[in-house]
Order: C-alpha cells, then sequence, then structure tokens
C-alpha cells in the first residue's frame, strides 16, 4: 500500500472507503480527544465532541481541497473549538446549528508543547498502523535498531538475520512512514 497522508485526505471524502476512514479516524481520534480534554471535558464529553468533529468533518470534506501552505491539523483543531464553544453556550444537548468550519477565529495558536504531542501522538499511531505492513521479523528488526536503539549488528545477532537484513528494515519502514506522514506534519 504506497499512499501518502494526502492521498489518505482524498480517500476519506469516499464515504464508503471503510479502511481509509479506519485509518483517518485511528490517527485522529485520540489527538482530538486529547485537545478537548485540555479544554477541560470531562471524558464523555470529549468523546461526544470528538464526535461531533467527525460528523462536521464529514459534512465538510466533499468541498475541502487540501492545500500543503495551510495546516490541516489546525483546521480540525478549529472545528473542535467551536463545537466546543457552541455546546457549551447551549444549555441543553440540542442538535447543533451552526458549521464550525464556517466560523472564523482567526489564527489557532499551537503551542510547542501541543506540536510536540502531536508528533509524537502522530508517529506512535502511523508506526502501529503501518505494522501490519510488514513481517513480523522484519518489524521486530525495526523495533530493536530504531526504537530500542540497539547497534544492527546486535540486532541481527539476536534474531539470527544478516546485519544488511536490519537496515533494509529500518530503510522499508523509514520509507513508509515518510509516505504516511507527508502531508500531516505540516
Amino acid at each position: 500500500m504506497n499512499r501518502t497522508s494526502q492521498s489518505l485526505l482524498e480517500r476519506v471524502r469516499q464515504l464508503d472507503d471503510e479502511a481509509s476512514w479506519a485509518r483517518f479516524t485511528a490517527l485522529y481520534t485520540p489527538l482530538l480527544y486529547s485537545w478537548a480534554r485540555r479544554l477541560g471535558a470531562q471524558p464523555d464529553d470529549a468523546a461526544d465532541l470528538v464526535q461531533d468533529v467527525f460528523a462536521t468533518v464529514v459534512r465538510r470534506l466533499p468541498e475541502f481541497h487540501y492545500d500543503p501552505g495551510k495546516s490541516f491539523r489546525a483546521w480540525l483543531r478549529t472545528i473542535l473549538l467551536n463545537r466546543w464553544r457552541t455546546n457549551r453556550r447551549q444549555p441543553s444537548p440540542s442538535p447543533l446549528a451552526a458549521d464550525p468550519a464556517q466560523e472564523d477565529l482567526g489564527p489557532v495558536l499551537v503551542d510547542e508543547q501541543d506540536e510536540a504531542e502531536y508528533r509524537r501522538h502522530l508517529l506512535r499511531q502511523t508506526l502501529s498502523l503501518l505494522q501490519s505492513e510488514f513481517s513480523p521479523a522484519f518489524w521486530r528488526a525495526f523495533e530493536e535498531h530504531v526504537l530500542a536503539n540497539r547497534p544492527a549488528e546486535e540486532v541481527a545477532a539476536q534474531l539470527q538475520i544478516s546485519t544488511g537484513t536490519v537496515y533494509v528494515a529500518k530503510s522499508r519502514v523509514f520509507k513508509r512512514l515518510r509516505q504516511e506522514l507527508a502531508g500531516l506534519l505540516d
């Protein structure tokens, strides 16, 4: 599967592409939930807010065109902030009338801690999703060499494979990682 995250955004525009929606929600649900909790939402309210954001995304994606010069994540955060504000203004749960993607909040500021958290989250989620694309032995070589920071020679000896295979595993996983993350680290 040789697709970039930009193509993931295109694929989720096709509402019947369940695999792409599953990947999309796996990447963004924990991040959106974290943002909602930081706003002070209780766990159940945060989960509801995330669902509201995805409902808005479903409505807005047919008109959405990815612009590499703009941040997709900031767009999602704007939707989340607007939904949260709208929900706080409403005394009882009722359908949300305003389209939060249309509201203009000005620039959405993301501080360095949010940025670092987002990058760590995205890396963990993407690695988790990519693992199934590689054989268990190949993945283990990558994990031990890159994630555990062990020398390739040591990993090769432990796994009874060549040192070259360890480097190939590293290279191929990194290649897929770059493909998946293209456009998401804007």
